[in-house]
């Protein structure tokens, strides 16, 4: 069974790419997020995959399904864990960083979920109530800044700690959200709007930012 796979890419379609491994043109089932992240490398560049093997008695035909890192093989096979998703429609799924939707199961955001590919309210309901306490460790994983980046806006690096402060309130003790949940919300919209200056401005862009996921 095949597990891993690395060499050159050769071409790629809506739902899958071509990887050229050992004189072997593979064809392989990524996710729309993990087909942008490799599909903007150079040609020359080595792409690694971590593959998920499927074949079923009803699909004899194997399906070679590749992530770019192991956790998001681990999630993934979480996420088929759910009655009603199968592997071809978790992967369709998945058009947004593991972690955001880790995030979205661990703060029970249905109306988030609902809006992935193929998932639906009801769907989004069933994620919660089979994966809820059980992908924290995912959602919790959020990549490194790049030597010398610049340091984002957020509420650990707040430029007005007062207005950080009451947004946070009166997401947790209002609106019922969870505090890593708060945390994300404001860290999201402080990155793509560095000027806020009050509460007011604050909340409407949070809004703003949960209603274009």
């Amino acid at each position: 069974m095949i597990g891993y796979l690395e060499g050159q890419l050769l071409e790629g379609d809506t739902d899958a790419i071509l990887l050229l491994a050992g004189q072997v043109g593979y064809e392989i089932q990524v996710s729309p997020f993990t087909r942008k992240e490799v599909m903007a490398r150079s040609r020359e560049d080595t792409v690694r995959l971590y593959i998920y093997y499927h074949v079923t008695e009803r699909q004899p035909r194997p399906v070679l399904i590749g992530f770019l890192e192991p956790e998001d093989k681990a999630f993934f096979q979480l996420f088929i864990s759910v009655a009603a998703i199968g592997p071809m429609k978790a992967i369709k799924a998945m058009v947004r960083p593991v972690g955001e939707i880790a995030a979205a199961i661990e703060d029970k955001q249905v109306p988030l979920l609902a809006k992935l590919p193929g998932i639906g309210p009801r769907t989004a309901e069933k994620i919660v109530a089979t994966l809820h306490g059980k992908t924290r460790e995912f959602a919790e994983t959020t990549p490194a800044s790049p030597p010398g980046s610049p340091v984002p806006v957020s509420p650990e690096n707040p430029e007005n700690p007062e207005t950080v402060a009451m947004v946070t309130g009166v997401l947790v003790d209002q609106l019922g959200h969870s505090s890593a949940s708060a945390q994300r919300m404001i860290r999201a919209a402080l990155e793509k709007n560095p000027g806020i200056q009050t509460p007011e401005a604050l909340l409407d862009a949070i809004y703003q930012e949960g209603a274009g996921t």
